[in-house]
């Protein structure tokens, strides 16, 4: 068994594996139990109309043949593809991850709530309303001369033990007519920043964005669930040598 993707907080949080064949979705609700050590890992394919295509290239955890490249992602407002197809109504928002990074983005105007939970972003400002993607891409690659427009794994480890500056997050939207705001939880509540690692093992604590919060020997882990993809998965938890916390010795 393969893990081949993942679903994010607000996409009905889940590890996604497959033996070649249906891909099936593993929820990942606060209080279930993985026990799953890694095996080998190896390109993930790709999934086609439900079903998993698997590929052993070595590549992880795509290979250059199932790597797909989404273009709007790099757009600055010339559209990079034959023809432009963003006709729809956009938002650009503004998101915070604890304490102190704002991000700049841009989603279609009905995905934005959602948009911020995949990220695991702690607040959100809704700045811009624009009529397509290439408008809202033009305002994005402006403001991105002020704030970031992408945020590294690092940060978002950190800021599941922390709290938004409310102070420094209203001085990052003083040059906005801000249209909604937003506040999320989920369910995540932590006194000390969490050991980052790879693993798919352990009590789940929740999942922020695409991070995945397990406790295992009285460690709490922070786990990227993209790291995951592309391993063979073993029933059974770990029995390698994982990395504790001070707290753990207490």
């Amino acid at each position: 068994m393969q893990l081949v993707g993942y679903h994010p907080s607000g996409r009905g949080s889940a590890l996604l594996v497959s033996d070649g064949g249906d891909v099936e979705a593993r929820p990942l609700e606060s209080g279930d139990e993985l026990a799953y050590s890694l095996g080998d890992r190896h390109c993930a394919g790709t999934v086609d109309d439900g079903e998993h295509v698997p590929c052993d290239r070595e590549s992880t955890p795509y290979c250059d043949f199932h790597t797909s490249t989404w273009v709007c992602a790099r757009c600055t407002g010339t559209c990079l593809k034959d023809e432009m197809d963003c006709h729809e109504e956009h938002a650009v928002y503004v998101a915070a991850f604890a304490p102190d990074t704002f991000k700049v983005g841009v989603t279609k105007r009905r995905r934005l709530e959602t948009r911020l939970r995949e990220q695991g972003a702690d607040r959100g400002a809704h700045v811009h309303t624009v009529s397509n993607g290439r408008i809202a891409r033009e305002l994005e690659a402006e403001i991105a001369t002020r704030l970031v427009d992408r945020v590294r794994t690092g940060p978002k480890v950190a800021s599941l033990a922390a709290a938004v500056d409310g102070d420094a997050w209203e001085s990052a939207l003083a040059e906005f007519d801000v249209i909604d705001r937003y506040e999320f939880d989920y369910g995540i509540d932590l006194e000390a920043r969490p050991v980052r690692e790879t693993m798919a093992s352990g009590t789940v604590v929740g999942v922020k964005g695409r991070l995945l919060v397990l406790a295992n020997g009285g460690t709490i882990y922070a786990v990227d669930m993209r790291d995951l993809v592309g391993y063979d998965l073993e029933t059974g938890a770990t029995s390698r040598t994982l990395q504790s916390s001070l707290g753990s010795f207490g």
